[in-house]
């Protein structure tokens, strides 16, 4: 693997080198007014891309795993009952740390590459008279299978069965990098990190929470310490952490967002879009499919790629790496081996994002699939060549 090739994985991602510098700072003291002028800025520029005027934002030294567990813990008891689809590996390791939390799961068992099935959720709630069901859990995008949901469906879903449960979202991959309204669509909690669209290392659990949510905070019995928000909120009151905070990480944090906010979040979610149907262009020019099931679905994020029946996509990713020096992601779960990724996301130019493209194309070849060299990239740069102008017309 070479270090001067852009990665092509759905995170984490490419770092901007001035982002890179950001957390690479010297020593303060972070119980001192200096780390405030970190941490306070962060907050309110989270909550500007969650599209939100009131979200309770909370960041932890921690992955978008480390943000699922302070949504379960600080809102829900033991035996308290959760609604969910599975259709992807995140969404089925959501499901996994619930059941480990002694929830009580309803599982809608949803084929891999399609959506969240939002009408058998209302159909669900409404036979739920009791309200034994407290939450709602809804992966806006599956990274597994370059699927997006449509979190806005869910919320109706609530809505028309006048049920109570809050409404919990996954955003790890699609928060700063696809459009996301968390006031509009009536979220509770929130999840992402720092390593997708914030364009940062791994390290930072990142979540809104609604009034409601906290509001739940004050009763929920399950066990927490490290993700306690009340423990949080009490720091934030005194410019600090409960404990000592990831002070290089939040620099970065705070430049990240001073960077999607210079460029315009409109413009990113364009940019994103832009780069992603490229290469949906290239797949279609290869003579491929994606494993989302439908145009609707197609992730602006991470595309994952079906291989002919019978090969080994895994291949694909294993011989860019130690051919071509670059990295790409494999299939998991139920389409290992049936699938490879490109991540399209983060830090990400047109240009960036064809040089992947060839080397995909490249490999393929070498591995006999029958792909034409460069039809792929050829698609891609006539979609890519007049630059971003074109590419926000594109997405409008």
């Amino acid at each position: 693997m070479s270090f001067q090739n852009p990665v092509f994985i759905p995170g984490p991602t490419n770092m901007p080198e001035a982002l890179r510098k950001a957390c690479d700072m010297p020593t303060i003291d972070h119980r001192s007014p200096l780390f405030g002028t970190i941490l306070h800025p962060c907050i309110e520029g989270v909550r500007t891309v969650l599209k939100s005027e009131s979200a309770h934002v909370f960041i932890f030294p921690a992955t978008g795993t480390g943000g699922w567990e302070t949504a379960l813990t600080n809102t829900l008891s033991a035996g308290d009952g959760v609604l969910a689809a599975r259709n992807g590996m995140f969404s089925h390791r959501w499901i996994d740390m619930c059941q480990r939390h002694g929830l009580d799961m309803r599982i809608v068992e949803t084929p891999w590459g399609q959506g969240l099935p939002a009408d058998k959720y209302e159909e669900i709630l409404k036979r739920d008279r009791d309200h034994r069901i407290k939450a709602v859990l809804a992966t806006h995008n599956e990274t597994a299978t370059g699927v997006k949901s449509d979190i806005a469906a869910v919320r109706a879903a609530l809505d028309a069965a006048n049920h109570p449960a809050m409404l919990f979202v996954d955003g790890v991959s699609s928060i700063a990098s696809m459009d996301f309204r968390f006031d509009e669509w009536g979220v509770d909690v929130a999840v992402t990190g720092s390593q997708k669209g914030f364009m940062l290392p791994a390290g930072l659990a990142i979540v809104g929470f609604s009034d409601k949510a906290m509001k739940a905070s004050q009763g929920a019995a399950l066990p927490r310490t490290f993700f306690d928000i009340n423990d949080m909120a009490q720091g934030y009151a005194n410019n600090g952490f409960p404990y000592t905070p990831p002070v290089g990480l939040m620099n970065g944090l705070k430049l990240s967002l001073d960077m999607l906010r210079e460029e315009g979040l409109e413009n990113v979610f364009s940019r994103h879009h832009r780069i992603a149907e490229g290469v949906r262009r290239a797949v279609s020019a290869w003579g491929l499919e994606l494993c989302a099931a439908s145009p609707d679905l197609y992730s602006d994020t991470v595309s994952a790629i079906r291989t002919p029946e019978g090969f080994n996509a895994t291949d694909i990713v294993t011989r860019a790496a130690n051919e071509y020096g670059m990295a790409f992601g494999v299939g998991l779960g139920e389409v290992a081996g049936k699938v490879f990724r490109i991540g399209h996301l983060g830090s990400l130019t047109d240009a960036m994002m064809l040089s992947g493209l060839a080397v995909a194309e490249m490999v393929m070849v070498d591995l006999g699939l029958d792909v034409k060299l460069g039809s792929g990239v050829a698609a891609a740069q006539d979609f890519y060549r007049h630059g971003s102008s074109s590419g926000r017309k594109a997405a409008a």
